[in-house]
């Protein structure tokens, strides 16, 4: 039985590596957030890494991250670069940063040939997490007709920081559990004991508590690698007004696979609570959550056995 791939999209690391959130050390020997989301999906069953990044960055990240990682599973580096644009597009004077997340897991297409998951590599998303991706990605197949997909999906109030706004995809499910549709917020921040969102920095709308969100874990099939370039010429054209600074989202492409009745996307309900570094405040908090399931037994305290 084929064993899932992990898709890391790490192509946010730039130069000055050492002051970045995404190599930040959260662990007792220096380990940083990607670490325990390697270690999670290995233990859950996962065989193989793909690490999406900056071509700029190879050295560096074979180095400060490759040199661990390597050494325990197969890995392999895609780059996704600005200029991979389709056929008849020319890049956009003055576009600098990648495309956008979608644009990244169409950078790997070369590289993955069996189920896989998508994370981000700045996210905490806990064991369970990873386990039930892995045991359903074993057994997901494409049936005739619809592309079959899934994604982890967390409480709004356990991906919350106390210290300002965060972009989560609010999610509404069908009656058996499945993706209805998917909405990208991307500034959504807690009043008290209430969490609203604002398009235009002017009006605040209520989410009610107890929200699915997304919080870019997916899990596809290799058919999708067709539909994100399928969709990518339609994403550049119909941003054209802002093409400088618009990206090409991966909940927007599944959104639209499941309004066209292209695929079904089951959601996979996780208790656990994210942590991430969105602001330096971040950080003591969750160095204080990986102390504490390193303490339980969660975590060995040497995570790859090296030191500092």
């Amino acid at each position: 039985m084929t064993k899932p791939t992990l898709v890391i999209m790490s192509a946010g690391i730039g130069s000055r590596y050492g002051g970045l959130k995404q190599i930040d050390p959260v662990g007792p020997n220096g380990e940083i957030i990607m670490d325990y989301s390697i270690y999670d999906a290995l233990k859950a069953g996962f065989d193989k890494v793909v690490f999406i990044i900056k071509k700029e960055m190879e050295d560096i990240f074979r180095d400060k991250v490759g040199s661990r990682i390597d050494a325990v599973v197969k890995t392999s580096y895609v780059f996704q670069s600005v200029d991979d644009v389709p056929a008849g597009f020319e890049v956009p004077q003055g576009r600098v940063k990648p495309w956008g997340t979608a644009h990244a897991v169409l950078s790997c297409r070369d590289a993955v040939d069996s189920p896989f998951a998508v994370i981000n590599a700045d996210d905490f998303y806990g064991q369970t997490s990873f386990q039930m991706m892995n045991d359903y990605l074993v057994g997901m197949k494409d049936s005739s007709g619809m592309y079959q997909y899934c994604m982890v999906g967390f409480k709004l109030e356990n991906t919350l920081t106390e210290h300002g706004h965060v972009a989560r995809g609010v999610c509404t499910l069908d009656s058996a559990g499945n993706l209805k549709e998917i909405h990208e917020r991307v500034k959504i921040q807690k009043f008290g004991n209430e969490t609203k969102y604002t398009e235009d920095d002017k009006e605040w709308i209520l989410i009610p508590q107890g929200s699915i969100v997304s919080m870019n874990i997916w899990g596809f099939t290799p058919s999708v690698f067709g539909e994100l370039e399928a969709g990518f010429p339609a994403f550049l054209n119909d941003r054209a007004d802002n093409i400088l600074k618009a990206e090409y989202f991966l909940p927007s492409v599944v959104d639209a696979l499941i309004s066209g009745n292209k695929a079904q996307v089951k959601v996979l309900p996780s208790k656990e609570r994210w942590y991430g570094v969105t602001y330096q405040e971040d950080k003591p908090q969750v160095k204080e959550a990986v102390l504490k399931m390193t303490k339980e037994g969660i975590y060995p305290e040497n995570l790859w056995g090296y030191s500092k």
